[in-house]
């Protein structure tokens, strides 16, 4: 029996990665870490024009990083909480610990 790395395979390794590894769907999920926001509110919190802020949503709900809630007129937007929240504390940690050194020229 294949184990369930391979299974999944290289090339959706490099599709979750690729989505999360960019710049600005980074910055979306980071302003979604502590609370659901709007689109308006996400503009306001990062700077970003709504419609570049808008393609980026689609495509991080598209692959299950971030769920859309509709409330009246708006859509709230949400970090999943069940795998992305706890993997970007994963990766915060691993950060801490082994790139901060790095960058500092310490390892």
């Amino acid at each position: 029996m294949a184990s369930s790395r391979t299974t999944i395979g290289k090339k959706s390794y490099q599709l979750f990665f690729g989505t999360l590894a960019n710049e600005t769907r980074l910055t979306l999920i980071n302003a979604l870490r502590e609370k659901s926001l709007n689109v308006t509110q996400i503009c306001e919190t990062t700077g970003f024009e709504q419609s570049l802020v808008s393609h980026h949503l689609k495509m991080l709900e598209y692959h299950g990083m971030v769920f859309k809630k509709e409330q009246g007129k708006f859509r709230y937007y949400t970090v999943n909480e069940k795998t992305i929240k706890p993997l970007l504390e994963f990766i915060d940690a691993h950060m801490k610990e082994y790139c901060c050194k790095i960058l500092a020229g310490k390892r």
